[in-house]
């Protein structure tokens, strides 16, 4: 497979998790993107800070069974995501209209999370955004993002 040109594509949470964490075959498209990430099929990929942290935070009180202790999320947060990503975070001149949008679009509860992150996304200057939740970042195709799940992204990318 050839190289994709252009920018890279943003992460969500939802893909990184799978990606990073043996969880089964549903896991398997956000793996092979990861793959191709390692393999600079891609150009340097996109995530945000808040990303990282939801990776450590849900990673670190999983089930048991795929849970990782701080050191492993920390090791992997360090070597699969800074070592490959362009890691961003919404600017300190940007987050009071954040929230007065957020207000006016009458976003409540969690959901401000994943307005967040692609308000990110979207300052990033990216133009596709990769999750499992795509319905929750409906609201960036008015802003040219496109929003694909992983296994759609995959196919794309032909991993």
């Amino acid at each position: 497979m050839a190289a994709i040109a252009g920018p890279g594509p943003f992460l969500d949470t939802s893909v990184l998790l799978p990606a990073l964490i043996e969880l089964g075959a549903e896991g398997e498209a956000a793996q092979s993107i990861l793959t191709a990430v390692a393999e600079r099929r891609l150009p340097r990929p996109h995530t945000a800070w808040h990303c990282c942290l939801e990776f450590y935070s849900v990673s670190t009180r999983m089930p048991e069974e795929y849970r990782l202790s701080a050191a492993d999320a920390l090791r992997l947060i360090e070597e699969e995501i800074f070592a490959r990503f362009a890691v961003h975070d919404l600017p300190a001149n940007r987050r009071r209209g954040f929230l007065e949008a957020a207000a006016r679009e009458r976003i409540r509860g969690g959901r401000i999370y994943d307005a967040h992150i692609g308000e990110i996304a979207r300052l990033a200057g990216v133009k596709v955004l990769v999750t499992d939740n795509p319905l929750h970042f409906a609201g960036l195709a008015r802003h040219g993002v496109e929003v694909l799940s992983a296994k759609a992204f995959a196919e794309r990318i032909g991993a």
